[in-house]
């Protein structure tokens, strides 16, 4: 009776933490609304076979460069028109949400894990084991972002995959240093000392003890950099060492329209304005997380 009392107790105070969770993230309407695009656009992604009424490779050779349907010469079986070989723009941008979310989860679950890790390690063994992660670490973040990925990428040899890996290891040193300023801060805590005298070993302390306490910011942080990701995957798609045509990225499809901005413009506008919108919304979502995961940040 008494254990069944208790699972009842836990399991309320779970509901209330999840309700207080929502209410915070819900009073900022920004963060609704990204979250509202961001659902859309993961549906878009699963449903793309579905959604998209064209391949996104195959060509037709008597519809180049045609206007979207609303505009004079538009047909209504290219809804926002064809690009310069005559493939389906509407299609290629539905199947390359199926990229823009593989590329941010893909980064950002290498780039947590490996500096979760890091950070671990760095804030509870402290002494020269994190002066010498925490120095690699700034050497990384000495480089700009971008520079440093390009960089990379051009080591790696241009592709989608190495475009991955080299954007997950410039973004590490962020997920670093936030589980080290946390796990700096939770290890003179009275429960971990009690986890030590109990006769806990220092993995169990910092996987089962320690980092349980310091998910909430990297769960902010995972949010802004999977839309960071998103950009700088398709910065380098733009620039020929992402994903490789004729891969639906929308990076890549702005590099393949880059001669047509002046006569053809929709072949531009609409993969451009895929990127800003599901850039903003996973921001604008970032900011509920952090005013709703972060309580000196909860609005009053």
């Amino acid at each position: 009776m008494t254990d069944a009392t208790v699972k009842l107790s836990d399991a309320q105070i779970r509901r209330r933490m999840l309700a207080d969770f929502w209410y915070d993230f819900r009073r900022n309407k920004g963060a609704v609304a990204g979250l509202i695009v961001f659902a859309i656009l993961v549906l878009v992604a699963i449903f793309a076979p579905l959604v998209a009424p064209h391949s996104p490779t195959l060509q037709y050779r008597d519809a180049l460069l045609v206007p979207p349907v609303w505009s004079e010469g538009g047909q209504s079986a290219y809804l926002l028109g064809t690009d310069a070989v005559g493939r389906d723009i509407f299609s290629r941008l539905v199947f390359g949400a199926r990229y823009s979310l593989f590329i941010g989860v893909v980064v950002v679950m290498i780039a947590l894990t490996g500096g979760i890790i890091l950070g671990l390690v760095a804030g509870y063994f402290g002494g020269w084991v994190d002066t010498i992660i925490m120095r690699v670490m700034d050497i990384v973040l000495a480089f700009p972002s971008l520079l440093l990925a390009l960089v990379l990428v051009a080591i790696l040899g241009p592709g989608l995959t190495n475009a991955m890996i080299a954007i997950a290891i410039v973004y590490q040193p962020h997920f670093a240093r936030l589980t080290r300023a946390a796990v700096m801060g939770e290890k003179q805590r009275e429960y971990v000392t009690a986890a030590r005298l109990a006769g806990a070993g220092n993995l169990r302390l910092m996987v089962r003890t320690i980092l349980p306490n310091c998910l909430a910011p990297l769960i902010v942080q995972a949010t802004l950099s999977f839309s960071s990701a998103v950009l700088d995957a398709a910065a380098l798609g733009f620039l020929g060492m992402g994903a490789q045509p004729p891969a639906p990225e929308w990076g890549t499809m702005l590099a393949e329209a880059r001669e047509f901005i002046l006569r053809a413009w929709w072949v531009v506008t609409f993969p451009g304005l895929a990127i800003l919108i599901s850039v903003l919304a996973i921001n604008l979502m970032g900011d509920g997380l952090r005013d709703a995961l972060d309580p000196k940040l909860k609005r009053s």
